[in-house]
């Protein structure tokens, strides 16, 4: 039987700001000349019950090391700004002005100097002092992390130069669910009007990680948002099995590794209206065996219909703009700096997505690539197949892709670094018998180019039948010489001789500047000083 998958993502926005009767406002800083009753966020954060309100007046936030913690039986996490309570409303004055800094007290607002920067706490993870300079063992921080914690919504601010350590860190804006876990254990968020950003590059280990970060959960929205400089991804979203139910909506990711990474996030997903550009890969949704269960699966559930594709894949990226993602000098860590520069999409040994009505243009290696996925660390590999040996090179475990339509986008200008096999649309997938990927409606007016030749005559509907295993040898060849070689040791010359743009240095990018902030601040708030109706304000403060 079929059954129509419940829109619960357009539901997302109420869930979160539900439940205000009763709520008590916060306030932080001063707004109009008028003072809150705290000058921290932390001290706010700890006050409040579940469903407050948190406003926060215009200023730089610094994070001190007294305000560093980690939830309850859980050191890997430390956070500025954490929030472990259910409901909370966490909401600033104005976007631009309202920023949680990771830099020390007394620098810069988000500066890019060496000695500002915050290294987290010394280890043994002590709140005395900070881990600065050359310190060998730092704990890292994260930005605003909410914890396990239903129905939080955090508004209209920047987090900036929150950076990575020996613990799981550099992450600015973080819904975690229970990262590790294999366990779904947050429910329903909502984020909007976010800017994410880091200045400071030093090297790998330290780089900020991530802008906006979802793992371990299930329900959610980001509206309106902006990230950039990350050496994983500006946007993630992953660990969230078949039960993401998440809608990203008009971000804007660049000068990143990858501007969105996904791992193992399926089920019920929109990314629409947004921009990635100016990345070493735009967008990658992959299978691995870190956070787990795998494999990344866009397949309704229970044998549900998308009531946007009309068919049983509910994962859905569209009306997206992926251009110019041919930057070899951004911050870079993991597998995430694997992917060969100049790629504006990608599908890892994903399953059953749909990437329809986008425009995707000057990504100089491939528009959209559908490959195969190397999880490293061999088991538990679900999903997956153990040592997988081809061309005498072994795969601890191989995660092949199938299912996927890549239906009516437009396309201009990809492939121009001239391997054979760049162009518009490359597909390559090493096992045979499982369902077919399509193409159909896509155009490119100096025309269409695929790798195989004739895609859209080959494989016009996803009818679920068996398709044969597609090696592709040229594709492989080519990602092999690029930086993907190095996972599995065998990096060889590019055919032809023609290689990749190299690293030259790395790059961090101002902010844009006037991002626009929220349009009605005191929507939804309770009355309070700032917000005492009559008046109004319309967040220019």
């Amino acid at each position: 039987m079929r059954r129509t998958v419940v829109p619960l993502l357009a539901l997302t926005a109420l869930l979160a700001l539900a439940g205000s009767a009763g709520a008590r406002v916060l306030r932080v800083g001063t707004y109009h000349g008028i003072a809150g009753q705290y000058t921290t966020i932390p001290s706010a954060v700890s006050a409040a019950k579940p469903g407050d309100w948190i406003l926060i007046g215009p200023g730089d936030y610094k994070t001190k090391p007294s305000s560093i913690h980690t939830p309850k039986g859980f050191r890997n996490f430390p956070a500025g700004v954490l929030i472990t309570k259910a409901r909370l409303h966490l909401r600033g004055m104005n976007r631009n002005r309202v920023i949680v800094d990771g830099t020390r007290p007394g620098s810069a607002v988000c500066s890019r100097n060496a000695s500002a920067q915050n290294y987290g706490l010394k280890a043994g993870g002590t709140q005395s002092s900070y881990a600065v300079g050359a310190a060998t063992h730092r704990s890292g921080a994260n930005g605003v992390m909410v914890f396990k914690a239903p129905g939080v919504s955090v508004q209209n601010l920047t987090v900036c130069n929150f950076l990575s350590g020996t613990t799981d860190s550099g992450n600015e804006i973080w819904f975690n669910g229970g990262a590790d876990s294999g366990k779904i254990g947050g429910h329903n968020y909502y984020g909007s009007y976010l800017t994410t950003t880091s200045t400071f590059y030093k090297n790998n280990g330290t780089a900020a990680q991530y802008g906006i970060f979802s793992s371990n959960w299930s329900g959610g929205t980001w509206f309106q948002t902006y990230a950039s400089n990350f050496s994983d991804a500006a946007y993630y979203i992953g660990a969230c099995q078949q039960q993401c139910d998440q809608t990203v909506n008009r971000a804007h990711g660049e000068f990143s590794s990858l501007g969105y990474s996904g791992t193992n996030s399926g089920g019920p997903m929109v990314f629409k209206n947004s921009e990635f550009n100016d990345n070493n890969d735009g967008f990658d949704t992959d299978s691995e065996n870190g956070d787990a269960p795998s494999p990344q699966n866009g397949a309704c559930p229970h044998n549900g219909i998308s009531p946007i594709t009309h068919t049983h894949s509910c994962w859905v990226f569209m009306h997206n703009y992926v251009h110019d993602n041919n930057n070899p000098n951004v911050p870079e860590v993991g597998q995430a700096g694997s992917t060969p520069v100049g790629t504006g999409l990608s599908l890892s040994g994903a399953r059953n997505d749909t990437v329809m009505d986008n425009r995707i243009v000057r990504n100089n290696a491939w528009g959209v690539l559908i490959q195969i996925q190397q999880g490293e660390g061999g088991k538990p590999c679900i999903g997956g197949q153990l040592k997988f040996t081809f061309l005498g090179v072994t795969l601890d475990c191989l995660f092949d892709g199938w299912g996927s339509a890549i239906l009516n986008n437009r396309f201009a200008d990809n492939g121009s670094y001239g391997h054979p096999t760049n162009g518009d649309i490359a597909l390559l997938n090493f096992l045979g018998g499982n369902p077919t990927s399509c193409f159909a409606g896509n155009v490119d007016r100096a025309g269409l180019t695929t790798s195989p030749n004739g895609l859209e005559q080959t494989y016009p509907a996803c009818t679920g039948g068996p398709a044969p295993a597609n090696a592709n040898v040229g594709v492989v060849l080519e990602l092999l010489c690029g930086n993907e070689g190095s996972l599995v040791g065998a990096t060889i010359p590019c055919p032809g001789g023609k290689s990749y743009p190299a690293k030259t240095r790395v790059v961090m990018h101002a902010l844009p500047k006037n991002l626009p902030s929220m349009p009605s601040v005191c929507q939804g708030v309770p009355r309070n000083p700032w917000c005492n109706p009559p008046r109004q304000t319309s967040g220019k403060g």
